[in-house]
């Protein structure tokens, strides 16, 4: 069983203080949109199957 490992490319600038309203929802819009892209791409991967399935 293949485990995956999740990586994150992390930059801190200056002091490591806490994030502002905006950076915080920045970062929401951000993983919202990275979350619909892999159910599409989850969705793409079922269809291939389907039809290779078919076929």
């Amino acid at each position: 069983m293949k485990t995956k490992k999740d990586e994150f490319d992390v930059d801190f600038i200056g002091e490591q203080t806490s994030l502002t309203k905006e950076e915080e929802k920045a970062l929401s819009e951000y993983f919202k949109q990275k979350k619909e892209s892999l159910k599409l791409t989850e969705r793409k991967k079922i269809v291939r199957k389907s039809k290779t399935v078919n076929k």
